[in-house]
């Protein structure tokens, strides 16, 4: 996660001005919470009328992708139907520059990991909900779909194809051209109207006190198949370990039913993305998602290869 996260008051006065227009009170508390890998801001914050909400801030200054991804996320995040498990948009700022999303504040904290049986079954049955809630994908969040999205990032095992590191797991160096048709079939099973988060895991979810369980950071929103997000979920549970991967994409309605091939392909998409991602320079302001990348393919990579072994 990162280590490099802005806090509410190291903000220009301009943005934190901004931020209180749309909250209509003065801010005079501010709590910076963990997780996640955006290098601006991530606050909590509390309000002189004692009113809550989420904060959070970037400019190109701290990575120059991230207020893209916060533009992306407020009108993903604007366009969601109300019964979608996910924070409500107060409003946000924008300058240009700065931009500051404000989104109503939800108790609750990330699930266990090593994941526990109660809060994955609560997290999977709230994904059936969602997909539900997101089919068709909601005209006004004008995303891409997962397909196009996703292109650039499944030709990873091309790239280790093309240049294999000498820490290269054997197996997959002598599966390689197997790897990469298999993310290529993984690619082409993305077709959907569902509108899906695509990076779902447990520091992208809150559990409330009541069991309740909120999804948030959208800005990867795109429309793909009803199932994806289910498969992504249990991609998480497997980079922590303890549940059987397997089982558990055969007990849930949204993967029951789905070609075993695809699901393996996508997975092979995502590992081949991992361990090709792991490799690069870190981007700027985000120092440790080179080494989590590295963590979700090596412990993708054994799956996969049961997955796709005879």
């Amino acid at each position: 996660m990162t280590k490099t996260r802005l806090h509410w008051h190291e903000l220009p006065p301009h943005v934190r001005d901004g931020v209180e227009a749309v909250l209509g009170d003065r801010v005079v508390a501010a709590v910076t919470q963990p997780g996640g890998f955006s290098p601006g801001t991530a606050d909590r914050v509390r309000t002189a009328g004692g009113g809550r909400a989420f904060v959070k801030a970037v400019s190109p200054a701290q990575n120059d992708r991230s207020p893209g991804l916060h533009r992306a996320e407020a009108r993903i995040a604007a366009a969601l139907p109300p019964d979608t498990p996910a924070p409500r948009l107060l409003g946000s700022y924008d300058d240009g520059h700065w931009i500051a999303l404000v989104f109503a504040d939800v108790e609750g904290r990330h699930p266990a990991t090593p994941w526990r049986a109660d809060e994955l079954t609560a997290v999977l049955s709230t994904l059936e909900t969602m997909a539900a809630a997101l089919t068709p994908a909601p005209a006004d969040a004008t995303t891409p779909t997962a397909a196009e999205h996703l292109a650039h990032d499944f030709g990873g095992w091309r790239c280790l194809a093309a240049d294999p590191p000498g820490g290269l797991d054997p197996w997959a160096r002598s599966h390689l051209p197997e790897l990469c048709a298999a993310a290529d079939r993984g690619l082409a099973a993305l077709d959907g109207d569902t509108l899906c988060h695509i990076d779902v895991r447990a520091d992208n979810l809150l559990v409330g006190p009541d069991g309740s369980v909120t999804v948030v950071d959208w800005p990867w929103a795109c429309r793909g198949p009803a199932w994806l997000d289910t498969l992504l979920t249990v991609v998480n549970v497997q980079v922590y370990g303890g549940h059987d991967p397997d089982a558990l994409l055969a007990a849930r309605a949204l993967t029951v039913g789905v070609d075993p091939a695809d699901l393996t392909g996508v997975l092979a998409g995502f590992t081949g993305f991992f361990l090709d991602g792991a490799r690069q320079p870190p981007p700027p302001g985000i120092p440790t998602v080179r080494e989590f990348q590295r963590l979700q393919g090596e412990a993708l990579l054994p799956w996969l290869t049961h997955r796709l072994t005879p």
